[in-house]
């Protein structure tokens, strides 16, 4: 009887062939030891932790706080002022863009912006007069009025500002970092999450979801009122030697558990988190005690003073935290506090005076103390808004143009980069998408966005996707 199968390949030669796939898979793997040394590609590792990571490129910051602002803040009522607008308030202007506006049958005539601006600092950036204490700040600040992103409707432009797509269940911005680079303090968590007591997002808790990257990744939510972590000491005492044995003998029997299900990166990840918390209980009280800050500093923030204190602690316990190793710390606000379809002057005067001096204090404080060069401070929000009236006195979503900043970590201060049309409806100068904008936070942060990529299904997973994306060098110094 013949051995050779249907291909005409007989058992001898295809043993070899077999064989030879072995070999070469083993030679593959030791040749990848060689290439990528003790660091492995991100998408082979065997391990999902938070351990420091090695940096593509040599970082110009360690960490990033982000002063998520949204509802999608008016660039021309802030940044960006526009005498076409002064000039032409009241002159028809809706046919011109009738498909860019979300709700036509409010559409309104040009609008006039209500505040006044003037230039501050060495570099003479134009400001509002709705922002005092910032205008003081921005010699330290890269402003770029030339954004723009791809959707109208608050959902889906706050998946893309924050996971680089308009879909949800995606990994958002700090957990992509967090995968890439880790965290330097394994006491505190890698991403924290600073939201608002008043409430959540128009998205709730979506904007901070770890999506298919490991749950290790996810944004780890802090109170600013009352205990910011809940049940983090316990509800009784015993000597610190009995604790350890406990902790000791939990650990070995997680391990042992986990170790027949290593195909569970749900379980990981429940198990470094109640490792972690176990760490925190010493190192959040710490982090997060106020009381230790001088007067002074409390009340640079507004600790104690309404409508300050709120914002003011957020801020401040940001600082704590970066000061102490976290990577990635994002800053909301309750609901859409920007989304100005009406009332736009009482609104913005509302939400700026929460927040304005807050954040100077936050951006003075990094410097002050040396932070500012290793940390990365980010400003805004998902969208812009259009330059005719809505309801009279409000304005629409405007996905055309938007305003940003950064400030600190490698970023070249008093600088405002690229420009909208004549009465802020587009971003028509050195323009920056959004992927652009997640390059360049990537690549201040040492993480080259074509090479951070997560395997899944076939595909190598990026933050910006399958989108082109350039770094705004420009911005950088």
């Amino acid at each position: 009887m013949s051995s050779k199968s249907s291909t005409g390949i007989d058992r001898r030669s295809f043993f070899d062939h077999v064989g030879g796939g072995i070999y070469g898979a083993a030679l593959g793997s030791i040749l990848s030891q060689d290439v990528y040394g003790d660091e492995e590609p991100a998408h082979s590792r065997r391990v999902y932790d938070l351990r420091p990571q090695r940096a593509h490129i040599q970082p110009r910051a360690k960490s990033v706080i982000h002063l998520f602002m949204n509802g999608g803040p008016s660039q021309m009522d802030l940044f960006d002022p526009k005498p076409e607008l002064q000039k032409n308030h009241g002159k028809s202007y809706f046919e011109k863009i009738a498909g860019e506006v979300e709700s036509p049958s409010a559409a309104g005539a040009l609008m006039r912006s209500p505040f006044r601006f003037a230039r501050h600092g060495d570099c003479g950036m134009w400001v509002s007069e709705l922002m005092p204490h910032l205008a003081t700040c921005v010699d330290d600040i890269a402003l770029i009025r030339s954004m723009f992103t791809t959707n109208l409707t608050h959902e889906p432009a706050l998946f893309q500002i924050h996971s680089g797509n308009t879909l949800p269940g995606l990994p958002s911005l700090g957990s992509w970092v967090t995968y890439g680079l880790g965290t330097t303090n394994q006491s505190l968590p890698a991403y924290v999450v600073l939201d608002d007591p008043k409430g959540l997002p128009v998205n709730r808790s979506q904007s901070w979801q770890c999506g298919y990257l490991p749950p290790v990744y996810q944004g780890t939510r802090f109170r600013s009122q009352g205990s910011p972590v809940l049940d983090l000491k316990p509800g009784y005492d015993e000597p610190s030697n009995v604790t350890h044995l406990e902790r000791d003998l939990i650990a070995k029997l997680d391990r042992l558990h986990q170790r027949k299900r290593s195909s569970q990166p749900e379980l990981a990840a429940r198990i470094a988190s109640y490792e972690l918390a176990a760490r925190m209980q010493l190192a959040a009280s710490d982090a997060l005690d106020l009381d230790q800050e001088t007067a002074t500093t409390q009340k640079m923030y507004g600790l104690n003073q309404e409508p300050l204190d709120s914002y003011g602690r957020r801020c401040l316990i940001a600082r704590r935290l970066v000061e102490r190793g976290v990577r990635f710390v994002q800053l909301y606000l309750n609901f859409q506090p920007f989304d100005h379809h009406s009332g736009l002057e009482k609104g913005l005067r509302s939400i700026c005076g929460r927040t304005d001096q807050p954040i100077a204090a936050l951006l003075k404080d990094l410097k002050t103390r040396g932070l500012l060069d290793s940390t990365l401070v980010v400003w805004g929000g998902e969208f812009g808004r259009l330059p005719i009236a809505q309801s009279k006195n409000g304005r629409d979503h405007n996905k055309n143009a938007m305003v940003s900043w950064m400030a600190g970590g490698g970023v070249n201060g008093g600088l405002s980069h690229g420009s909208t049309d004549e009465i802020g409806f587009a971003a028509v100068e050195n323009k920056v998408s959004v992927p652009d904008w997640h390059a360049t936070m990537l690549h201040i942060l040492g993480l080259d966005y074509q090479r951070l990529s997560y395997y899944r299904n076939g595909l190598e997973e990026k933050l910006t996707g399958v989108f082109e994306a350039r770094v705004v060098k420009e911005i950088l110094s």
